[in-house]
């Protein structure tokens, strides 16, 4: 990771003593150009990052995940084909404020999260995240959430509904609406996983504004019970798609 051009690993320590050099500056100092920046939170593997910069070269997007050994795989394979549009960062996500001003950031990804069902504090599309959103969101900025869970998928669509937030697109099977096309149809490892198993993927596109404050909706929301187990534990007990044998 250390070798690679395109990954920033900046650690907590070097935040405090003198902050993140790019914060306000990644246009100018990294890219070279004015086109909008674009996050993906919880990037894994980095296969929207690398295949969003691939499909929108009129746009910057950077991967932002803390498994430095997962984003290997998109930053390398970025890397490799000299994609210029396209960086990763290596952090917290709690901590982004400290790598982009107020305003910087146009869009954000966040594709296939934990839904954390238990601990709506730790929820990517809570309100606790979508205030720190704010700070580095233009104005009326746009989120996207793509998942698998019921649960979170419900959940987002209650805070959207319950707070007014402009919505754009809200579907709770993609790939069986009219809104799927070829950027919505990039599909991560685990995502082709759950396809192949019949699962229906669901997706929102909203924005959110620099106020008012936000509210938590006020409902109770049946847990994915297949999350109950690991993936691991699922991809074994889990029908195979072509003969409806044990995987």
């Amino acid at each position: 990771m250390e070798q690679l051009p395109n990954v920033f690993q900046f650690p907590f320590a070097a935040l405090r003593d003198g902050g993140f050099p790019l914060k306000g500056r990644w246009n100018s100092d990294y890219f070279g150009n004015d086109n909008p920046i674009v996050l993906e939170l919880g990037c894994g593997k980095g296969e929207y990052t690398v295949g969003l910069a691939e499909r929108m070269t009129d746009k910057n997007y950077i991967g932002i995940d803390i498994k430095g050994a997962r984003m290997w795989t998109g930053a390398k394979h970025a890397a490799s084909v000299g994609l210029k549009n396209a960086a990763f960062l290596r952090t917290n996500i709690e901590l982004i404020d400290s790598f982009f001003a107020p305003g910087e950031v146009s869009e954000i990804w966040i594709t296939f999260p934990d839904p954390q069902m238990k601990k709506v504090r730790k929820r990517l599309t809570g309100t606790r995240f979508l205030e720190l959103y704010r700070r580095i969101l233009v104005d009326d900025g746009i989120i996207h959430l793509k998942t698998d869970s019921p649960f979170l998928y419900t959940y987002t669509d209650a805070l959207v509904n319950v707070n007014g937030l402009r919505t754009d697109i809200n579907t709770a099977d993609l790939y069986n609406s009219d809104y799927s096309n070829e950027i919505l149809g990039i599909k991560t490892f685990y995502e082709q996983q759950w396809l192949e198993r019949g699962l229906s993927i669901k997706y929102i596109k909203f924005h959110l504004c620099a106020e008012p404050p936000l509210q938590e909706p006020d409902i109770e929301i049946e847990p994915d019970t297949y999350r109950s187990f690991s993936r691991g534990y699922i991809q074994h007990m889990l029908p195979c798609p072509d003969d409806g044998k044990e995987a």
